[in-house]
Formats: C-alpha cells, sequence, structure tokens
C-alpha cells in the first residue's frame, strides 16, 4: 500500500500546481545544520540503516522514550539491528508527530520503499534498506548529490581548526560548498565550570595570552577573521533567554577575572558579559558582512539523571518562557546605533513569540538590502506542518514573506534534506489555500517565483557577501 504520493499535503490544484512546476526541482541552500564536516570530507559510508538513521536523532530518541522503549535500545548497548527494530515499532504510532512523515520521507527518497511502515515488516525494511546502504551509491556525498544540495553550513566552534572545511575546499569532487558557521556560545556562558578551560584553548587558537577581558575580545576578533578566510559568512548563537544588560568596561574586566579565577558568577554578571560580548560580535559581523543567527528558548538538559548518564543533546530539552520583546529590541538597536547591526535572523522556540519577533524585525529593515533582518523558520518543537504555517502567517501578517529565507535542516543526520521538501509542499498548500480561497490572483508565473525565492534563491543572495574580504 503506497503511502506517500506525489501530491503528499498538497491539497488543492493551486498547491499542486505551485510545488510540481516551481518548488519541487529547486536546489537547496542548507545554510544551518550540525552535519559532521570530516564525515563529508572523508566520504563516509555507514555500516547499516541504523548508522545513517539513528545516531544522534534525538528527535526519533525522544519518541522511543515516550513509547516505553528501554534506554539500551535507544542509546545503550543494544545491536543495531535491535535498536532498528525498536524504532521501526515505534514508527506506526507516531502519527500527528512530524517523525511520522520524516520516517516514510526518508525511506521513501533514500531507500525507495514507500509503503506505510508497519511493526511486522521491520525485518523486510532492514534488509532492504542495508542493501542499498551497502552498495557503491550510497555514501555521505552521494546523499548530498542526490538531494540536490548547493550549499552547506555546519556549525563550528571558534577554537575548529576547520581542517575539514580546508580539504573539502580542496577537494574538486565536492560539488557542494560546505562552509563554516561561527558558534562561540562557549565563550559567553561564563559561570559553566568548564569556561576557564576554554579561554585557554581560544588563546592558544589565537595564539594570544587571554589575562583580562580585552585579550578576549582580541582572541575572538582573531578568529572571526580566520573564519572568513575560510569561508565563514555566518554565525550562530543559542540562548535560554536573550539577555540585555549594560556594563561598563570596568565592570566586564571585573567579572572576566572572577570567572578566570574560579569565582562565583552571578546570573547578572553573566548577562552583562553575554550583553557586551554579543555587541561586539555583532559589530565583527556587520564589517564582515555576515549573517547573525540568535537561537532563543529552549531549556537545556533538564533531566539531570539522564545528563549525568548520556550529556548534552540526547533529548532532553524543552521550550522555556521568558520575557523577550525588551532585550530583544534593546540588543539589535545597540547595534544600529552604532552603525553596526548585521544582516539577523531569530528563531523562536516558544511559538507564543511569533508575533512578538514578526513586529520586531520590523524595526530595524534597511535600505541596504531587502529582509535584512528576518524571522527565522519554524525551529526544533517548531519544526512541523502548523508549527511553520503559524510562522509563515505571522511573518506574512507583520512582514513580507516573500522576502523569507526559508527552511534549513538544524539537523545531524544525511538524510533529513527530506525535510525540505517537506516545508515546500507546506509552503505550496499555503499560498495554494489564498489562491483557492480567492486571497491572491491565479497568477502561477508570478507566486511561483515567489514560491521558488523562498525554497532557495532568497537564502542564496541573503549569505553573499559585499563586504570586507
Amino acid at each position: 500500500m503506497k503511502f506517500l504520493t506525489d501530491d503528499f499535503l498538497l491539497n488543492t490544484d493551486s498547491a499542486r500546481t505551485l510545488y510540481h512546476d516551481y518548488a519541487k526541482k529547486m536546489p537547496i541552500y542548507d545554510y544551518h545544520c550540525h552535519l559532521s564536516p570530516k564525515e563529508i570530507a572523508e566520504d563516509k559510508r555507514f555500516n547499516n540503516i541504523t548508522e545513517v538513521w539513528l545516531a544522534g536523532d534525538h528527535y526519533k530518541w525522544r519518541a522511543m522514550r515516550a513509547f516505553g522503549i528501554e534506554e539500551k535500545y535507544i542509546t545503550g548497548s543494544a545491536s543495531d539491528k535491535e535498536k532498528f527494530q525498536k524504532w521501526i515499532q515505534t514508527i506506526p504510532y507516531t502519527m500527528g508527530n512530524p517523525l511520522y512523515h520524516w520516517a516514510h520521507l526518508e525511506l521513501s527518497r533514500y531507500f525507495n520503499y514507500n509503503d506505510a511502515i508497519k511493526e511486522e515488516n521491520w525485518e523486510e525494511i532492514w534488509e532492504h534498506c542495508n542493501r542499498i546502504v551497502q552498495s557503491d551509491d550510497f555514501s555521505v556525498r552521494k546523499l548530498i548529490k542526490k538531494s540536490n544540495v548547493k550549499v552547506i553550513g555546519t556549525t563550528d566552534d571558534p577554537i575548529d581548526t576547520l581542517e575539514y572545511h580546508k580539504k573539502i575546499a580542496e577537494n574538486k569532487e565536492i560539488e557542494a560548498e560546505v562552509l563554516p558557521s561561527f558558534r562561540p556560545d562557549k565563550g559567553l556562558d561564563i559561570r559553566k565550570p568548564t569556561f576557564k578551560e576554554y579561554i585557554i584553548q581560544l588563546g592558544e587558537a589565537a595564539n594570544i595570552d587571554i589575562k583580562g577581558y580585552e585579550d578576549f575580545l582580541k582572541a575572538l576578533e582573531h578568529r572571526v577573521h580566520y573564519f572568513h578566510k575560510h569561508g565563514c559568512r555566518i554565525s550562530d548563537h543559542g540562548f535560554e533567554y536573550l539577555p540585555y544588560l549594560e556594563a561598563t568596561l570596568e565592570e566586564l574586566k571585573a567579572i572576566f577575572m572572577k570567572a578566570l579565577n574560579g569565582e562565583t558568577i552571578t546570573k547578572e554578571e553573566e548577562d552583562k558579559h553575554k550583553t557586551s560580548t554579543m555587541k561586539f560580535l555583532g559589530e565583527q559581523y556587520y564589517k564582515h558582512g555576515w549573517a547573525m543567527q540568535l537561537h532563543i528558548g529552549p531549556i537545556r538538559n533538564n533531566n539531570t539523571k539522564m545528563f549525568h548518564q548520556l550529556g548534552p543533546d540526547a533529548g532532553f530539552d524543552s521550550i522555556n518562557d521568558f520575557e523577550l520583546a525588551r532585550p530583544l529590541n534593546r540588543f539589535l538597536d545597540s547595534l544600529e546605533m552604532n552603525h553596526s547591526l548585521p544582516k539577523t535572523i531569530v528563531y523562536t522556540l516558544n511559538p507564543m513569540h511569533n508575533e512578538l519577533i514578526a513586529s520586531t524585525i520590523g524595526n530595524f529593515q534597511s535600505s541596504e538590502m531587502k529582509g535584512k533582518i528576518q524571522f527565522g523558520t519554524g525551529w526544533w518543537y517548531n519544526d512541523q506542518k502548523e508549527g511553520m504555517i503559524e510562522q509563515m502567517k505571522a511573518l506574512a501578517n507583520a512582514g513580507l514573506l516573500s522576502l523569507f529565507v526559508g527552511m534549513l535542516t538544524d539537523s545531524r543526520s544525511f538524510l533529513s534534506y527530506t525535510r525540505h521538501e517537506y516545508f515546500r509542499r507546506i509552503l505550496c498548500q499555503l499560498f495554494g489555500n489564498w489562491i483557492e480561497e480567492g486571497e491572491l490572483p491565479r497568477d502561477y508565473e508570478f507566486i511561483g517565483k515567489i514560491v521558488q525565492d523562498i525554497s532557495f534563491n532568497n537564502a542564496n543572495s541573503y549569505f553573499s557577501t559585499e563586504r570586507e574580504k
């Protein structure tokens, strides 16, 4: 029984026209993900379907835990075959969760398995998929090429040597651009016990002996230059909440020295450190023509027992609640007042902030370019049908959806490019509904061009740079 038809999620003639004639064949600009540049450089191959489909995927892990699966079958000592069986057992019960659609899309697009997934078929699916995984045509780079990916933005710490990005850039057989993104969160998290050790590593990477706050800023500036030299055009920052608390240079120096001396840092002191450091970094990004991404709103590692057992990024994060309007406006305004506000994309994990962000970005647009300040796509828990639609509607109501830079995978899996297809089908259904309801003209050529722009062209234009080379 074939589940995914050609018109999956496309419920009107207009939606079908927009998708099949305009969106479907557009290339992918995946400007934010957590893929390994090492695996791309080495063209990693996989031993079996579990390695490529389940490893590191905390979305799937959460569903399996909710289904009562023992942890040894998720992240533990069970065999890959046993872990696969437990995941297949879970899938039919994920109806209504985007995992249900994602799993079927991944099996269909990369393994040509188009039936509805059922527990009793798990061994048949295991054997079918493993024949493909072990064939000559299945490797990291071939998955990227098959997915029609033109640009990949990885997520990289400032201390990274970028050795694998260099190898990728030198390898003419790799058609997609693989570019680093600058993620300096460890330099902002001044209350963490690992901060002092990290500052030593940052100093070594920048060849600067960091003895104080000003040395710290010089080291960050040095690494921004280094990343830019190696193709970086995007930064990324993760915040449980967005702080904004101004401080004098003397205060910042004192706070930084307290951290280096192992003294306790208060939340207020951390907010001052983060605020001033982010303002400094924003100025650096503007100078280089980078885009700054702000991912705001997860509360992380909530299950202490499992954090001690598995560490971070294992599926125990959720949505935070906090005040955002005032700090977000003040932060953007502080950079604007200094004539150094970079291109900025703001993402929220809490959908209650959709309209807030959509209205805020309109305060700081510029004649420098169209859509300079962006409301980022539905992220994490909002990376599903209703979440995407609500984000796009909020943007359309308060701003210009036509300038939206569109979808990204935010994933560690090379099979997640199907999320771009999922997004494009939802995008076309949204515009198609507006056409069918008489809210837009039946001008497929013009609206189709907007769909293509959101699918690829806007991102391709947005992340190019005209500034300092």
